[in-house]
């Protein structure tokens, strides 16, 4: 059985195989050359052939073109026969996708790390034609909560990449770190970046802390690596600067910002807090001008801004004058209000906001783009109301859930339930939208919050396989069939194995 994930649209198996050889070349268009260099590079690794260049029409070749019918950007079609390997392509983009596919159909020693003697390295013959359902096929990772070392972070990368996702959402800054560094503020990642311990045990227990500072931050030059490093892999990186609340870290490096203007720490502590950005012009200058250096570092068209989980007890004690110089009627209006001069400044140098279901409360600012959380309803109204809607439900796509009901046998979580078949089973386009309202769904994201989740080794088993699941999601047509992709994903597993992938076993 070919054991592709996600499940391509269209597939046909044939009689015969394309075998790799020391004789084997790569030809490619001059447009698909950085492709063909990514795809010669991973073979050569596991095969120890060196894959010379040659024309496509020589025999013993994989082939890489354009094909100007391919009308979809990340689109593709491929014939392996046995003389050689047809691969065709919209863009670069459908190219590397097609390679994820052409890799899958080699045996899984071909993501060994070195080379694998005695190993037929045959290719079956298929015929292709593949193109994915959804725009945005996104994973978000929390490093804010617990640092996340640079090499983990385009290890993450990679693994999305082979699974066709092409988002990926980095959540840079909370209550308990911010990770990046600001030229302008230095203090944000100097004082901002570290917190002098962390809580123990779940945050329901109140166990105190564990006395062991914790922190760490990407440095301009490590985030400029890794935005080249997703690019050539064809992901965009999505930012995330939480704000109005989520700001703790940000107050305590500089405390102006707050609403007190009392000097804080950074929080020690999950949950959700009371401390929030106030909302006078200094502060929307400051966060502006952080934003303009997170533009120069990210050049992708979303800028995601958080708005979740403001609490307003602050706002509401110590900016009733701020509300009344603006004519805005409450809290909720005011952090409209605020999100609302962010998106402006956003759209000012051509780029678009994103923010968690709340900033539908006291009104959407125009062309924000929502990511539907507390379940499917923020990102129904949002649809049926001309805006663009990440799906990313609570219910469905929070890989910081327990994946097991035997809670005594697996790692620390933050609560509730949410097994593979779950994840796999979620359909991003709600019951009842009209064709009008489906187009504004541009996709689906999982979600890696790391509050319990310290290290890479524990962000791996958390988000693996449900993260196959929600690829095949994202990139396959609707039709589920969680028999077929189980038997599928045992034999995709052995690849994770050789990527040193640390998921949880298989029910």
């Amino acid at each position: 059985m070919l054991s592709l994930i996600p499940r391509p649209v269209s597939l046909v198996e044939k009689e015969g195989a394309f075998l790799l050889t020391r004789e084997t070349a790569i030809a490619a268009d001059s447009a698909l050359e950085p492709v063909a260099g990514q795809l010669a590079e991973t073979l050569g690794r596991a095969t120890g052939f060196a894959f010379e260049r040659k024309t496509a029409s020589a025999a013993n070749v994989i082939s890489l073109q354009i094909d100007d019918t391919l009308l979809r950007d990340e689109s593709y079609r491929f014939e392996v026969r046995d003389e050689c390997v047809d691969l065709k392509s919209a863009s670069a983009a459908g190219a590397f996708r097609g390679i994820q596919t052409l890799l899958q159909l080699l045996p899984p020693a071909v993501f060994s790390h070195g080379p694998r003697g005695n190993i037929e390295w045959r290719i079956p013959c298929v015929s292709i034609e593949d193109h994915p359902r959804f725009a945005w096929r996104g994973a978000m990772l929390d490093c804010a909560r617990h640092f996340m070392p640079k090499a983990f972070v385009k290890k993450l990368i990679d693994l999305l990449a082979l699974h066709k996702l092409n988002r990926f959402h980095w959540h840079l800054t909370d209550d308990q770190g911010w990770r990046i560094e600001i030229k302008k503020y230095p203090k944000l990642t100097g004082i901002g970046a570290w917190r002098r311990e962390t809580m123990r045990g779940h945050f329901a227990a109140n166990a105190g802390g564990d006395g062991i500072p914790h922190g760490g931050f990407y440095s301009q030059d490590d985030i400029r690596e890794i935005v080249a490093f997703a690019a050539a892999r064809h992901i965009e990186i999505v930012p995330e600067i939480d704000m109005p609340g989520h700001m703790q870290a940000a107050i305590a490096a500089y405390p102006e910002l707050g609403c007190t203007g009392e000097k804080i720490e950074v929080n020690t502590g999950w949950g959700i807090h009371e401390n929030i950005l106030n909302a006078n012009e200094t502060t929307i200058a400051f966060m502006q001008n952080v934003l303009a250096e997170v533009m120069e570092l990210f050049p992708g068209k979303f800028i995601h801004i958080g708005g979740d989980e403001a609490v307003k007890t602050q706002w509401n004690a110590h900016m009733q004058s701020r509300m009344r110089e603006l004519g805005v009627r409450d809290a909720d209006e005011l952090q409209s209000w605020f999100i609302r001069r962010m998106g402006e400044f956003l759209a000012s140098h051509n780029r678009r906001l994103v923010g968690w279901d709340e900033i539908l409360e006291g009104g959407l600012a125009p062309g924000a783009t929502v990511m539907s959380w507390r379940g499917s309803k923020g990102g129904i109204a949002a649809a049926r109301a001309g805006h663009d809607v990440v799906m990313t439900p609570n219910t469905h796509t929070y890989f910081d859930y327990y994946q097991s009901r035997e809670i005594e046998n697996e790692p620390l979580a933050i609560g509730s339930f949410l097994p593979l078949e779950k994840a796999y089973d979620f359909e991003p386009i709600p019951s009842g939208f009209s064709a009008d309202e489906a187009a504004h769904v541009l996709g689906i994201q999982g979600q890696l919050w790391t509050e319990y989740m310290p290290n890479p080794r524990h962000v791996e088993y958390m988000a693996f396989p449900r993260l196959c699941a929600l690829g095949e999601v994202a990139w396959s047509e609707p039709e589920k069939n969680y028999a077929d992709f189980c038997a599928r994903l045992r034999r995709h597993l052995k690849r994770l194995d050789l990527l040193g992938v640390k998921y949880r076993p298989l029910d």
